[in-house]
């Protein structure tokens, strides 16, 4: 799923230390704009962090998955955050040349047929 918007705000980053190692997490508040804003609090985790370097005001698109799970009866849903595209960077794997693509052929155009089958 992915959201698009612009950051509005950026929380502290937490870490800790669970069983498997030290972790850390830096929410940010994404505004996505419609005639009534909505406003969605994704975290992201790790490394993720300083590959994003995200700044108030920078417009996002946000690949997300949404996860709850259950502690002392209650639930909690988190929102993660596993891609971030900052707008006017272009994404990595598009052809950013503006010349199409050659076709491919997956198959030998000439009419022998050297299969053992």
């Amino acid at each position: 799923m992915e959201l698009t918007g612009t950051v509005i705000a950026l929380l502290p980053e937490v870490t800790g230390q669970g069983k498997n190692g030290a972790w850390r997490k830096q929410e940010f508040i994404l505004e996505i704009p419609s005639q009534y804003p909505k406003k969605v609090c994704i975290a992201l985790w790790g490394d993720k962090i300083d590959q994003t370097n995200l700044q108030i005001n920078d417009s996002v698109t946000a690949s997300i998955d949404v996860e709850s799970r259950e502690y002392n009866s209650r639930w909690y849903t988190e929102v993660k955050a596993w891609k971030i595209d900052k707008a006017g960077t272009g994404n990595p794997s598009s052809n950013s040349g503006g010349q199409p693509l050659p076709p491919v052929t997956t198959f030998s155009e000439d009419e022998s047929d050297d299969l053992p089958f």
